[in-house]
């Protein structure tokens, strides 16, 4: 069994495994609170509802080295060999030409839950049981009980066990994680190192974090003391109820330095209801690929600040097709949501009811446009879609000099050459001037153009003609759709610089 991976950032380390964990939640209104005299009472009337968890594993050694390292000495020292020499003999060796075969071992985790109903549903994180054999839940009377899975989804880390108790258990409820500020306090309840329910108190530190663990990122951070051992346990508002599931830890020595992080209770009850219902969890799908809205990119579609998702693809047959979203499009609001940034849409689309049919606000062609469109279920091998910037090759070309581009159009020859697909349509990239603003957004031979402003352009000559129209618009940027290795992109280029195209 793993115990806490570790995740590399830049100052330390996000910690998940069968202990860590930490809150923050979203935006909210709510009447800010005084800190009470004690949190004994409520601690006292959450703690039954908290639970140990522990899970077992059972592993092949296949004669790897185990046992004690050897200690660190200088190299070639006579105390490095002595300690190699006797660990040797002591365990197997590298090829398992010393020594038995080592028999399987167990390797044992730990964690925390808690329940969510008193006929034994707990709640965990999937980190915490992932690749179990037993599973053993423990009440705070020190009751054991075996348990058994009731269904896991590795995207948000989050599982349902089932147990069978003899009399009905002290179920807590889910809070509303959206009410939770900046500020308020909370209160984390787990099993730190093994060492049975323990509290900490803190505040919300933060909301809305995405820590690059997964697409549907969205964590409460709290300063709330979490270490190992902690995750899967829950994160308290003052009225006790469940505002996050503590998952993570951000250290750089693998203990609490007061920066956690938890799964909102919004996202986790829509998560652990479809668990419950159908041993996995359903999301909504769109059937787009999208792309963030940078200034440049906003500034040359007409758009007064960088916000939504930018459409770079939209899949045949997918839910967006129907409702006739088109690349180029800029997703504003999706079901009366506000799309503030692009990383916000995967999460808001698969919280939504498959089926149900939803407004789409749009940014087309310089004003704003509302849709409606069919929520589909997001298969099982679908990635949340992102777009990304790449290509080789020379050919007759015309150079847009402001640009930095030479371009050509797909003909057989260029089709060969640059290795097009039959069906490619638009003018390929044959060479892009190193410094120049094609360069500078990773623009590669290769590429293809396919539409200049949100217009097919099928010649050379039409994307000058487009870029020479968008210039005496006085924009800073013309916006381009390539499609490159990766997929198709919308790339700005910046107009500042001296002048538009030179045929040749």
């Amino acid at each position: 069994m793993r115990y806490p991976t570790r995740l590399a950032l830049r100052a330390g380390a996000v910690l998940l495994a069968a202990t860590l964990i930490l809150p923050a939640a979203l935006p909210a209104v709510a009447q800010a609170r005084p800190a009470p005299d004690s949190f004994a009472d409520l601690a006292e009337r959450l703690l039954p509802g908290v639970v140990n968890i522990s899970s077992s594993q059972t592993v092949q050694s296949h004669n790897e080295r185990q046992g004690p390292e050897i200690p660190m000495f200088p190299p070639g020292s006579p105390f490095e060999q002595f300690f190699r020499d006797f660990l040797d003999r002591n365990r197997p060796g590298p090829h398992g030409d010393h020594g038995p075969q080592a028999p399987p071992r167990k390797m044992q985790s730990l964690g925390s839950g808690f329940i969510v109903d008193p006929a034994g549903i707990v709640v965990t994180n999937n980190h915490v049981i992932d690749g179990a054999d037993e599973i053993t839940v423990t009440l705070q009377d020190n009751t054991s009980l075996k348990a058994t899975l009731v269904g896991r989804d590795e995207r948000t880390d989050i599982a349902v066990l089932k147990v069978s108790p003899d009399k009905p258990l002290t179920a807590l409820p889910f809070g509303d994680s959206d009410r939770s500020r900046v500020g308020d306090w909370v209160l984390a309840i787990g099993n730190p190192f093994g060492l049975g329910g323990s509290v900490t108190a803190g505040i919300v530190s933060a909301r809305g974090r995405d820590i690059q663990q997964g697409p549907y990122d969205n964590f409460i951070q709290t300063d709330a003391a979490i270490n190992r051992g902690n995750s899967g346990g829950p994160l308290f508002n003052l009225d006790g109820e469940v505002i996050g599931i503590n998952t993570a830890i951000y250290s750089p020595s693998g203990g609490s330095i007061g920066i956690g992080f938890s799964i909102p209770s919004n996202l986790a009850k829509t998560v652990v209801a479809q668990l419950r219902d159908f041993g996995r969890a359903k999301r909504g799908w769109l059937g787009v690929k999208i792309q963030q809205v940078t200034p440049d990119i906003a500034e040359s579609m007409g758009l007064k600040e960088p916000s939504g998702a930018l459409v770079a693809n939209v899949e045949e047959g997918g839910p967006a097709a129907a409702a006739k979203l088109r690349g180029g499009d800029i997703i504003l609001k999706f079901n009366g949501q506000e799309v503030k940034e692009m990383r916000n849409l995967p999460r808001i689309v698969a919280e939504t009811e498959i089926g149900r049919e939803v407004p789409v606000v749009l940014w087309r062609d310089g004003h704003e446009l509302t849709l409606t469109a069919r929520v589909g279920e997001l298969p099982d091998d679908q990635k949340v879609a992102a777009a990304a910037p790449d290509k080789p090759g020379p050919a007759a070309s015309t150079e847009l000099t402001g640009l930095g581009l030479k371009l050509a159009p797909i003909t057989p020859e260029t089709r060969d050459h640059y290795q097009l697909g039959q069906d490619q349509k638009g003018v390929v990239v044959t060479d892009v001037v190193a410094g120049s603003p094609a360069a500078d957004r990773g623009v590669k031979p290769g590429d293809v153009i396919v539409e200049v402003q949100q217009q097919e352009v099928n010649t050379p000559a039409e994307v000058a003609d487009r870029v020479e129209r968008v210039r005496k618009t006085n924009r800073k940027s013309v916006l381009m759709l390539i499609q490159g290795q990766d997929g198709p992109r919308w790339v700005p280029l910046s107009l500042e610089a001296e002048t538009n195209r030179q045929p040749g």
